[in-house]
């Protein structure tokens, strides 16, 4: 078998990946020591390189990356494969196929719309996988409007800056 070397740009791309994971990994750890708002509430910085790198990368660049996020994220903090990984998971994957349905699918909808979209497909995930594996007390809804609110205003926030980095970075 003869093993070829990898191109130049190849090197690169994978190089840039692996950049925006370690800034992904690094706001994971940020937000988790930062205090909460609510119950599963974060600002969702890390969300926010899903997105760029959605927008540089492509989609499977970006899903790959929020996984890996997760993963490497919960097991610097201590909390692989316990119940804040599993939702953190959820949350991760469904903001990022969400990002990527509203940006192959409706490519008029900006950044912060597809931010917005994905921070309340994260919520949305994050109480659907509590109620469903964990608590399965149907009044954990009612957190549920404040804590859109709250996703909201952070997804706005991060499409925002998301808009922000997409036009001063080639």
């Amino acid at each position: 078998m003869i093993l070829t070397r990898p191109s130049l740009h190849e090197l690169d791309k994978q190089a840039r990946w692996l950049a925006l994971l370690m800034l992904a990994i690094g706001l994971h750890l940020f937000e988790a020591s930062l205090p909460s708002l609510g119950p599963w509430f974060k600002p969702g910085l890390a969300n926010l390189v899903t997105l760029l790198t959605l927008l540089w990368m492509g989609p499977k660049a970006a899903v790959l990356l929020a996984i890996t996020r997760v993963i490497v994220g919960a097991f610097f903090i201590g909390t692989l494969f316990t119940p804040t990984f599993v939702m953190s998971m959820a949350g991760a994957i469904s903001a990022a196929t969400v990002m990527i349905i509203a940006w192959r699918y409706q490519p008029a909808v900006s950044l912060i719309g597809i931010s917005l979209l994905a921070a309340v497909a994260h919520m949305l995930a994050q109480f659907i996988t509590v109620e469903t594996l964990f608590i399965q007390q149907s009044a954990l809804y009612y957190a549920l409007p404040p804590l859109l609110l709250l996703s909201t205003i952070s997804g706005w926030l991060n499409g925002a800056l998301a808009m922000y980095i997409a036009a001063r970075l080639p």
